[in-house]
């Protein structure tokens, strides 16, 4: 499992699948997600050891000239939020749903991230830009207490939030569709 997470969003498709090719060949690191993001961007996310995601994101960002939109670079990542990526972190207990939306892909997975540090949550899914105009979107359970701690983190320290909201009993119609 990687131990850092690395993206950069660029405003040019064709830049984007270029960079993302240069990136993997500068350093020895995973393609967690390569794809267009609505509305016409593209999107590269990298995961690795810190050292090999520092350089494959310094090549990329390198290239990447002005159509780098938006980037990250977490060197240690919470456990749960690559799963969280792909929606299949294990959700054993579903209680409280948090739920974090912002203009921004990096900032939800960087809200991902601080959210599960900073309090018991489980991670259920970020959702990076598609079919949701670009935006980005965690969401995550636990008890109440928890779950509102998590929200309050985030909201301490990540930019671009659009909203966020705090549900201590969703009705089971509502987990089904989040799951």
């Amino acid at each position: 499992m990687a131990n850092a997470v690395g993206m950069i969003e660029l405003n040019s498709i064709a830049r984007g699948i270029e960079v993302c090719d240069y990136m993997i060949k500068a350093a020895q690191v995973n393609v967690l997600r390569a794809s267009t993001v609505c509305p016409g961007k593209y999107m590269v996310v990298i995961g690795g050891e810190t050292g090999a995601v520092e350089a494959s994101m310094k090549d990329g960002l390198g290239r990447s000239g002005p159509c780098a939109v938006d980037t990250l670079l977490i060197p240690n990542i919470d456990d749960q939020v690559i799963p969280a990526i792909y929606m299949t972190n294990p959700v054993e207990v579903l209680g409280a749903l948090g739920v974090l939306e912002f203009y921004s892909i990096a900032s939800a997975i960087t809200a991902a991230d601080i959210a599960a540090k900073a309090a018991n949550v489980t991670l259920i899914e970020v959702r990076m830009g598609f079919a949701i105009g670009g935006k980005g979107m965690v969401t995550f359970t636990g008890d109440v207490g928890a779950v509102k701690a998590a929200v309050a983190a985030v909201q301490n320290t990540v930019e671009l939030m659009v909203g966020s909201t705090v549900i201590p009993r969703p009705a089971p119609k509502l987990l089904e569709s989040i799951l």
